[in-house]
């Protein structure tokens, strides 16, 4: 082969290797943008200072966020000071409700 077939060569397979990063590429950005977008929703709520939290919380939640026992959540259930649902045998309790109570008591 001479010198100037071999380059034809190198630049047609440096073409194509391009191309086929390039596809690449736009396949990974396809992947990615819907990430991306829901990052974006997040992020915006979190810079208005809105917190992510979820609609209810269990037992297990309850115990992590205000350090309250077993028997305490049992009591105040019983009492009517920690209104819930129950679902099969879990209990579930409205975020929202939980926050208007801490905010009535607010001193």
């Amino acid at each position: 082969m001479q010198k100037e077939e071999k380059l034809i060569i190198r630049k047609k397979l440096s073409i194509m290797k391009k191309e086929k990063w390039e596809s690449y590429l736009m396949k990974v950005k396809e992947l990615i943008e819907p990430v991306t977008a829901k990052l974006e929703t997040i992020d915006s709520k979190v810079s208005q200072g809105k917190t992510l939290r979820p609609e209810y919380y269990r037992n297990e939640d309850l115990k992590k966020m205000f350090g309250l026992s077993n028997n305490t959540i049992i009591k105040y259930r019983q009492t009517g000071i920690l209104p819930y649902t129950k679902l099969g045998d879990i209990f579930l309790y409205d975020s929202g409700k939980i926050d208007k109570i801490l905010r009535s008591n607010e001193s």
